[in-house]
């Protein structure tokens, strides 16, 4: 049963092997502090966007005195630009994430990988947003590279349980014009929804000039269809069900489920999106790994 704080999601073994390790973008972000990541403008941004207490290192010159006159205690301010990377991490919370076998359920393992992508972003400087898709649309998070913003995601992430009438591309397109600034954007869902729909979508956050990734979890029976007696088949995203013998049907089965991975895969190549499939028989911590030591090299 998932705790009220979401601290579950953070495995503390997982998070040592990787903390070597650095998120970065080869896509131009907009900031205006050093840091890790290509700019493509200078000067600062003037919109102010939270306090944070002092800390030894910081600017002095960002100090907020009055602040000071009131609490006793520094405060740093910081700005919506002051760092080069934001990352918006997309949670699909669509009924079918809800899909379970011995592997656990689906979108536990996206929370898994959202917690642990959220905590290496802002302990290493840059910031880190949830947006959730669900039913009434998308719940955001914005953006803080704040340490104790990471408790408000997990929190965040606890409470989401997938549900009926999620729209993902509907959402996609909603995220496309709610971001303000390019970022990195992460989707991690099952993308069982219309293909067309989802490139559209995809294409927007393109044009946008945001840098997109797809991270796509399936179950291993999904891809191999595994099944050997008759069976119940349960639509988790309508009302359908259907009682048949796998034998009959896996043949034209395996051909539409290897069909439709390959077109997204090919779309996602043709406009420039980064696409990681994750089978859930496997740690998601291999995948991260790769994810990491893939950007690293497209960087270097």
């Amino acid at each position: 049963m998932p705790s009220k704080d979401g601290t579950e999601y953070l495995d503390q073994a997982v998070l040592s092997r990787l903390s070597a390790q650095t998120l970065l973008t080869p896509q131009a972000m907009e900031g205006s502090v050093a840091g890790l990541h290509k700019s493509p403008h200078r000067g600062s941004s003037v919109e102010f966007a939270e306090y944070r207490e002092y800390s030894p290192g910081d600017d002095p010159r960002l100090l907020d005195w009055r602040v000071y006159a009131r609490s006793d205690r520094f405060y740093v301010k910081e700005f919506e630009a002051e760092t080069n990377l934001r990352c918006y991490l997309t949670l699909d919370c669509s009924a079918s994430m809800s899909f379970e076998s011995e592997h656990g359920p689906r979108v536990e393992t996206a929370k898994r990988i959202i917690a642990t992508l959220a905590y290496l972003l802002i302990h290493q400087g840059d910031a880190a947003g949830l947006l959730t898709v669900g039913a009434k649309g998308v719940e955001e998070l914005p953006a803080r590279r704040n340490p104790m913003h990471v408790r408000n995601m997990l929190s965040l992430l606890a409470k989401k349980k997938p549900s009926s009438d999620a729209d993902l591309p509907k959402a996609l397109h909603d995220v496309a014009e709610r971001i303000p600034r390019r970022s990195l954007v992460v989707v991690i869902s099952d993308f069982f929804c219309d293909l067309n729909e989802l490139m559209e979508a995809i294409q927007h956050l393109r044009f946008q000039k945001h840098d997109v990734c797809l991270f796509h979890l399936l179950d291993p029976s999904e891809i191999s269809f595994s099944f050997d007696r008759p069976i119940r088949f349960i639509d988790l995203e309508g009302p359908e069900n259907l009682i048949t013998e796998p034998a009959v049907i896996r043949k034209q089965y395996l051909e539409e489920i290897n069909a439709f991975l390959e077109n997204i895969r090919q779309g996602c190549n043709e406009r420039g999106v980064e696409y990681r499939r994750l089978i859930l028989d496997k740690p998601y911590e291999e995948a991260l790994v790769e994810f990491l030591s893939e950007r690293a090299r497209k960087t270097a």
